[in-house]
């Protein structure tokens, strides 16, 4: 199982011979609503050619789903498992293609070529947010999206999560590194993927100082 940061909340994983894309978000379009959320991360040329077996949103907004980026995607004539967040469902069957379109909430479950995907709460400005954790080849791997610190989250979780994947902005109605700090002690994961700076902003994944912090470099591949 591989894994590479695609810049604030994008990631994409490679596991029993798929490949899973989790909001993508490659133009600029904040910029074009917000001059404040200009880019600071170049978008290489080959992330536009990623086309995922599993393309998962987990809220509305635009850093997250991207009306410019999800629809390049799926472009694709290639068939493709959609999991929406219920905010985004509507939104990316727009697209068509004739791909596989699922309303994605709290509690569904999906299993597709040996991998298991839970969506679990997540406590955000979107108004049903998800969560995602990811099981696969003894490893369990858990995406937060974006949420705040939520004492409601963790009945969802299973236990034994080796990798979090969670926001340390501080910003957006997500939690600082304070917070998030608690929160992955909290999940007992074995490592903890900072996410959610850099590219609107001039933080880095330094501002987070828990334990058994990983940091990735962005756009380069990782083995889980």
């Amino acid at each position: 199982m591989n894994v590479t940061w695609l810049g604030q909340a994008g990631l994409l994983f490679s596991v029993e011979g798929q490949r899973i894309l989790i909001d993508p978000y490659f133009s600029s379009s904040v910029e074009k609503v917000n001059p404040a959320g200009r880019r600071r991360m170049r978008t290489p040329d080959w992330v536009w050619d990623i086309r995922p077996d599993v393309l998962i949103f987990t809220h509305d907004h635009l850093d997250h789903y991207d009306p410019e980026t999800a629809p390049r995607i799926l472009q694709s004539r290639k068939s493709i498992t959609v999991l929406c967040a219920p905010a985004t469902w509507e939104k990316a069957r727009q697209c068509g293609g004739g791909h596989n379109y699922v309303r994605f909430a709290r509690h569904a479950e999906w299993t597709q070529g040996g991998v298991r995907f839970s969506a679990v709460k997540a406590e955000h400005s979107d108004p049903a947010p998800i969560g995602v954790v990811l099981s696969a080849e003894g490893k369990t791997i858990y995406v937060t999206g974006d949420t705040l610190f939520s004492g409601e989250i963790f009945p969802d979780l299973p236990q034994g999560i080796d990798v979090i994947f969670l926001p340390v902005n501080g910003a957006g109605n997500n939690m600082n590194a304070a917070d998030a700090a608690r929160f992955a002690a909290k999940t007992g994961a074995k490592r903890v993927v900072p996410l959610h700076v850099g590219l609107f902003d001039e933080l880095t994944t330094d501002v987070y100082t828990g334990e058994n912090k990983w940091a990735l470099k962005p756009f380069q591949e990782y083995e889980l």
